[in-house]
């Protein structure tokens, strides 16, 4: 396994959750990692991308200003913290890596995680 997510649940509209993304067998500080969700019947869609390097990030439009995205270079570990979920943020979450930052925010993964699910009920 190389990139494993856990974190996903039930929870309400206005909640918050935060994602974890283990990284392992690879020299974390070489790639970015990203996430991005899918909900049944719709695209792939973007969320966060940041440097396992540097930290510097970047986020989809639809995400800015209530999901951020974090790093424990120690624990090779990236978070995603989701706060005041809505219904339609309901979908499976799933972590990436990737070469590069465009390469990221096009979901162009190296590997990516099994997902894991986030149902916020409306």
């Amino acid at each position: 396994v190389y990139v494993a997510e856990s974190g996903g649940g039930v929870v309400q509209a206005g909640g918050s959750l935060r994602l974890s993304c283990v990284v392992s067998k690879f020299t974390f500080e070489d790639y970015i990692v990203g996430w991005f969700r899918q909900a049944p019947g719709k695209e792939r869609e973007p969320m966060s991308c940041i440097s396992g390097s540097d930290g510097s990030t970047d986020h989809a439009d639809s995400v800015k200003g209530r999901f951020a995205i974090s790093k424990d270079n120690q624990k090779k570990t990236v978070y995603l913290q989701m706060n005041n979920l809505r219904p339609e943020d309901t979908a499976a979450y799933y972590c990436g890596l990737y070469e590069n930052m465009p390469e990221c925010l096009r979901i162009l993964y190296i590997y990516r995680g099994q997902g894991t699910q986030v149902t916020v009920p409306s």
